[in-house]
């Protein structure tokens, strides 16, 4: 993708206009005119989805530069450099003496106020007087066009990646199987390490699961290695290790491990060089938090979409946890580095909370704080790779000491408010250790970003977030019974559960702070949710950010872009909960602050960079509705008043109300057609049935359900009613008598098989359309219209019995 930038252009255009306010065209000082080129620059970067990073720091061996800019990409790699000098210094003094510092030489402008020199591949390209327009955007377009080799070399890498794994992870899995049937070895060492995955994780985990976490570990290992320089992670991390054991098992006789990798060679050299060319620790962790998405973007889709695996954006971190810091200091005079203050992270993924938590604590204070008072849980492999080796470098560069960080467990945080869940199955005995030792800590911060995940668009996916009955019953206890909501699906998202969890798990004080889906504000179902946490925090703050991609027209533009660089399409909000012995004689005190709409994500991270935390944001105080809705601007306060549609306690317009019917299989049982509707209905029983009879032949063996049926789009589209039933054992037969007419759309009429198996849901449908005369009542067809509809009818059973008997 090309710039083009143009002397036309209103970049330039801006760029010049600036240096004429300030009567700066000719003769000027280096900050004054920074200042205008840094917008130039970051306004062609953002065309190009680069990003501009003032002061960007680079470490060399021996010693550390800052450059005044640099311009990143989406893997936070830098694509080029900015260096602005003093019209008063001599330019060429000044690029030798930055060159001979360890400034990069590949693709940097050092920029003075009518003059610019660019660097590529370590030589002089370009010397252009920039007071005449032409030459400014020829030396710009000469900027942004270059790529550096090993950029270049790196997207053609990503761009097969995505291909590459899933392949490899096949092969894999085959390789798999075909062990478990003739390497005893490998079957005793699987099986070991799949008891210890259920006692860890989850005790329905299946052995696919487990299988999968194989795959990860061996397609990843090489990549840890390098690029934090880190070749004996997998001997001292306490998970690694276990893996380890199996994998060599699983290499000693099917495979040479390196041999099988190759094809992978591109992609890992280009991950090698690329973390070369990111200096600085931090660089690394977003450069590996980066390849760490595309790794299951790649690898497993709906692995991602279970736990929503989207790396919190930087911003946001910094703001949550320079926000807890001030509310420690202000609500309890303390500080996230006093001893005491048990510090959490639930939901870990890659470690940024807790990296950048330790970057608040005072160096002498971090070994205690380190050793005893950081947690975190992680209940997927990679992620909790990651965050190991960012927290630990982390440390490392802060002591200058390696040291294994002992408050990680591999566990789902969930699952340890489960009883049964005993500190002796943990898949090692150190990491059962550590479980044990955070249950009995006194938490006083939690901090994260909980999973986002509510449903799965398609049962056929068998992606299901997974039950909790001890979370579901309490979220069922307070926040259901409380909501005067019908349908409360909603509160089975997973960020609810860790609201609910985080509530219960903090004590009689400390502080909450979550990122996630700012749904909750003003929806219906979640008024129970509002009302509860009211009455258990003493204070509650939520900055709205917006950013929700679920809505049309002038309230999705509104919306603005989304925080989290649009990689998810909800809203996105942060709260922060205070919990105090002593509140206040007015209850909780509420306050919300909403950014501005239309704000782009760009614009929304500025924001959160200006304001570093929350004592520098102006809050509204809130006073919650009738219904507990906390965004209450806008509303009508005589909306409560109004008459009701449906009847409730006597009042109201209509006695009976109902939603229409959810097939969850509309493809299957709605068609233009009557003689399409047959066939597809037909096959698609067939199928059902025959699912069912493997199902009776194979429940002796106690496998999952799950596990056992056929997810084949083009057969059946499954659903919760439809493996219920399977489950009891109920075939399908096809019956003519259910095929009615229906308004599928305003003036959309179509033919639909009206079945209790087939329609997920009917609500009261049967009884407000009883029979096909009672939907047809008001356009009662002539004598003729009837004998030809029965025609039809006799025709579509025909063909139906004919072929699906």
């Amino acid at each position: 993708m090309s710039l083009a930038l143009k002397p036309t252009h209103a970049a330039v255009k801006n760029y010049y206009a600036a240096l004429n306010q300030v009567g700066q065209l000719h003769f000027s000082n280096e900050a004054q005119v920074s200042d205008a080129f840094a917008k130039l620059l970051a306004d062609c970067g953002r065309k190009l989805h680069l990003t501009f990073i003032p002061q960007f720091p680079i470490q060399r061996a021996k010693t550390r530069v800052i450059v005044d800019g640099a311009l990143l990409d989406t893997f936070h790699l830098a694509h080029g450099y900015w260096e602005a000098k003093d019209e008063k210094d001599d330019l060429e003094r000044e690029i030798k003496a930055k060159l001979d510092k360890g400034y990069p030489r590949d693709n940097i402008i050092f920029q003075a106020p009518e003059r610019a020199v660019l660097y590529q591949a370590g030589a002089r390209v370009a010397d252009e007087d920039i007071s005449k327009p032409d030459y400014l955007a020829q030396l710009v377009n000469h900027f942004f066009d270059y790529k550096a080799p090993h950029i270049e070399e790196w997207e053609q890498a990503v761009s097969e990646f995505s291909e590459r794994i899933p392949e490899l992870a096949a092969a894999v899995k085959k390789i798999i199987d075909a062990e478990r049937k003739h390497s005893p070895a490998f079957v005793r060492s699987f099986e070991d390490f799949y008891a210890l995955c259920r006692q860890a994780i989850n005790p329905n985990l299946s052995a696919e699961a487990v299988e999968r976490m194989l795959i990860q570990h061996l397609l990843t290992e090489r990549i840890f290695e390098r690029i934090f320089d880190n070749p004996d992670f997998t001997r001292r991390n306490v998970v690694a290790a276990e893996i380890e054991r199996v994998i060599v098992e699983l290499t000693k006789r099917a495979f040479n491990r390196n041999e099988f990798l190759r094809p992978l060679d591109r992609f890992y050299k280009a991950i090698e060089v690329s973390a070369e060319n990111t200096t600085g620790f931090s660089e690394k962790q977003a450069f590996l938090n980066k390849v760490y998405e595309r790794f299951f973007q790649g690898y497993s889709p709906k692995e991602a979409d279970t736990h929503g695996i989207v790396y919190t954006p930087q911003p946001i971190v910094n703001f949550m946890v320079r926000s807890v810091e001030e509310i420690l200091q202000k609500e309890f005079g303390r500080s996230l580095g006093d001893k005491g203050v048990h510090i959490l992270d639930p939901f870990v993924g890659t470690g940024n909370f807790i990296v950048r938590i330790m970057q608040e604590i005072r160096t002498t204070d971090l070994p205690y704080k380190y050793e005893n008072e950081l947690h975190c849980n992680e209940v997927i492999l990679l992620p909790y790779y990651i965050a190991s080796m960012n927290i630990e470098h982390a440390y490392f560069e802060r002591t200058g000491e390696y040291q294994a960080f002992p408050g990680i467990c591999l566990v789902d945080t969930f699952e340890l408010a489960e009883p049964g869940q005993s500190s002796f199955g943990f898949m090692t005995a150190e990491n059962a250790e550590r479980v044990r030792k955070q249950k009995e800590s006194p938490i006083f911060v939690i901090i994260g970003n909980p999973p986002y995940n509510a449903w799965q668009l398609n049962e056929n996916d068998n992606n299901q977030n997974r039950t909790y009955p001890v979370i579901d019953s309490r979220v069922a206890e307070t926040y259901a019974a409380g909501s005067l909501a019908t349908n409360k699906n909603a509160l089975s998202d997973m960020y609810v559960k860790a609201f609910r969890w985080a509530s219960d798990r903090i004590g009689d004080e400390g502080v909450i702070a979550l990122v996630s889906n700012n749904g909750f504000l003003d929806a219906l179902a979640f008024d129970g949710m509002r009302r509860d946490l009211a009455a258990t925090f003493s204070t509650i703050y939520h900055l709205n950010l917006k950013g929700n991609a679920r809505t049309s027209g002038l309230r999705r533009q509104q919306e603005g872009g989304n925080i989290f660089e649009n990689a998810i399409r909800v809203g996105v909000g942060i709260t922060l909960l205070i919990k105090k012995t002593v509140t206040p004689d007015t209850g909780c005190v509420l306050r919300i602050f909403s950014v501005d709409d239309f704000l782009s994500l760009a614009a929304k991270q500025q924001f959160l960079e200006n304001n570093d935390h929350i004592g520098m944001i102006s809050w509204q105080n809130v006073q919650p509705d009738a219904s507990a809705v906390w965004l209450t601007e806008g509303l009508k306060k005589d909306y409560g008043g109004f008459a009701s549609i449906e009847m409730r306690a006597d009042t109201g317009i209509f006695s009976i109300h109902s939603n229409g019917t959810k097939s969850c299989r509309d493809a299957w049982v709605y068609n233009f057609d009557q003689s399409a509707l047959a066939e597809n209905v037909g096959r698609t029983i067939d199928f059902y049935n025959e699912q069912l009879g493997r199902w009776k032949s194979k429940k002796s063996h106690s496998l999952r359900l799950e596990d056992s049926l056929s997810n084949d789009d083009t057969q059946i589209s499954w659903s919760e009613g439809l493996k219920l039933r399977i489950e009891r054992g109920h075939s399908i037969e096809l019956a003519p008598a259910k095929l009615r007419e229906a308004l599928y759309r305003p003036f959309c009429r179509l033919h639909h098989y009206f079945d209790p198996a087939l329609d997920e849901r009917r609500y009261l449908l049967p009884t407000i359309f009883p029979t096909p005369e009672r939907e047809r009542e008001r356009t009662r067809p002539s004598a003729s219209q009837a004998q030809a509809q029965r025609s039809r009818s006799s025709l579509w059973l025909r063909r139906a019995l004919s072929t699906h008997t």
